[in-house]
Parts: C-alpha cells; sequence; structure tokens
C-alpha cells in the first residue's frame, strides 16, 4: 500500500509495504541481548493436571508461559515513568503513531564533555560536538524522531552480554542538545542512555524528561526512550517516517518493534 503525506509544506511518497524492522526479534530460550544479568527470556507450556499446552507432548494446543524483563531483555520503549517515582505507564504516553525521524550513524569517542558520575578512562560516548556535526543540516521536522546507529555496527549486538561488554552512552551535553532540537522519540542500538554503572544517577535519562529528584514532569509525558534497536549496516542515513508499535502493556516499558519506512518527496 502507498500512501502520500505531507510534512511541514512538503509532500512525499510513502510505500507501506516497504518498512524496515530495526527491532531486535526475541528468541525465547535463545541467544539475546542481556542487560544487568538478569534471567534470559524464557518461555514454556503450561501445564496442570489435565493439561499440556504443547502439541508434541499431546497437547491439543500450543499454550505457553513467558517470562521477560523488557529493560533487559531485548528491544524496548520506556517513558518518564520508568524513573519517577509517580507509576507513569508507556501505553498512554507513545500517543504518536507515525513520527517524522532521521537516522544517523555515530563513531562514539572518549571525551572531555560532561557527565554525572565522572567519566571513566576507557568510557566511549555519542557526544554534542558528534551530534552537532551530524545533524546540523537537518530541518527540525525530521527530529521529532531520532534513531541513532553506534558504529562499529556489529552483529553481536543481537546477543551481547552488556554486563560484560560495556556499551556507549549519552553526555549530559549531548542529550541537552538533543533536547533543544524538539526530539520526543530517542532510539538508540545501547542497553541504555546511560552508563550501566552510575551509582543510580540515570543522569542521560533525566536531562531528557527534564526530572529532578524522579519528580514526574507532566510536560515530558509523551517523550519515549527506546533502547536496544538493530539498525541494518545497508540501511542508509537519513529521512524516514517512524512508528513504533508496542503491546497494550500499563507499564513503564514495554518490548517494542519500531518500524521506519522511505519517504521520496514529490
Amino acid at each position: 500500500m502507498k500512501g502520500e503525506i505531507f510534512i511541514k509544506n512538503n509532500k512525499y511518497l510513502i510505500d507501506f509495504s516497504k518498512g524496515k524492522d530495526i527491532s531486535i526479534p526475541l528468541l525465547f530460550n535463545g541467544k539475546q541481548p542481556n542487560t544487568y544479568g538478569v534471567q534470559k527470556a524464557s518461555s514454556e507450556p503450561y501445564s496442570n493436571e489435565n493439561f499440556i499446552g504443547d502439541t508434541r507432548k499431546g497437547g491439543v494446543c500450543n499454550f505457553e508461559t513467558y517470562h521477560i524483563v523488557p529493560h533487559c531483555n531485548g528491544t524496548h520503549t520506556e517513558c518518564v515513568g520508568h524513573i519517577t517515582k509517580e507509576r507513569i505507564d508507556v501505553l498512554s504516553s507513545l500517543k504518536d503513531l507515525m513520527i517524522p525521524a532521521h537516522l544517523v550513524s555515530i563513531h562514539v569517542q572518549k571525551t572531555s564533555e560532561k557527565y554525572i558520575p565522572q567519566l571513566n578512562e576507557d568510557d566511549l560516548l555519542i557526544t554534542r560536538e558528534l551530534l552537532l556535526e551530524k545533524l546540523k543540516d537537518v530541518p527540525n521536522e525530521f527530529m521529532e524522531g531520532l534513531v541513532i546507529r553506534t558504529l562499529p555496527n556489529l552483529p553481536e549486538k543481537k546477543s551481547q552480554n552488556y554486563l560484560t561488554n560495556s556499551s556507549p552512552f549519552f553526555t549530559i551535553d549531548a542529550m541537552e542538545y538533543i533536547k533543544e532540537r524538539g526530539v520526543k522519540h530517542l532510539l538508540v542500538d545501547t542497553p541504555s542512555v546511560d552508563r550501566l554503572l552510575d551509582e543510580g544517577i540515570l543522569s542521560a535519562h533525566n536531562t531528557f524528561w527534564d526530572t529532578e529528584n524522579k519528580k514526574f514532569n507532566p510536560k515530558t509525558k509523551n517523550k519515549t526512550i527506546t533502547e536496544m534497536i538493530y539498525v541494518d549496516n545497508q540501511i542508509q542515513d537519513g529521512h524516514y517516517l517512524l512508528t513504533i508499535q508496542i503491546p497494550a502493556f500499563v507499564s513503564d516499558a514495554a518490548p517494542s518493534r519500531p518500524i521506519i519506512f522511505e519517504i521520496n518527496e514529490l
């Protein structure tokens, strides 16, 4: 199915049959990314004395129980409720169905930019300097969504244990710039926008959502962060239309399937 859309004053053609999935498929009981060493996402047939939910074992149908920690087992989208004392859910926060977005690839680097707590010598970061260089010519109408692919972009991202393999994260200066550009939906292929072991400060999260002391800011309720995506190397940097699919979970985060569509100006 094809359609014509208007973004600001420009008209674009989009083919909705050619979306590019940038999530990591969750292989229950198989290889999958993991953060903080939590239990892997798993599934098992439901059973009791009268029923077995596995057709391979004589059951009438497959009927499974799933165990998952969305923040740690794969691609997920989170809202401000991830860090606030107030229980805000992602289902009511994610209201945008179609999001003009820009995909950019970033070579992470060491930096002297600001971060709390103090940076370690081997930390690699997404910096304001890098984002300024890459996004200076991107019009604001395509900055509602920002998709960041970190380089090198290795397939191991889809099954990596991030507790034993460090990952890049954002400086506070970079996150301030992202706010200045009006980004509502930030997507990144790292397990967190913060350093995983950051003394619980979550400075990049708090900067993005304008929260202080874990207090809910209603002005940022509809902003989301999606972590642990994977953008194939064949997908080019540029403008896209983004949709973020989530199950109807009333929770601070949910497994997600972001899809981007190429657009062509008419």
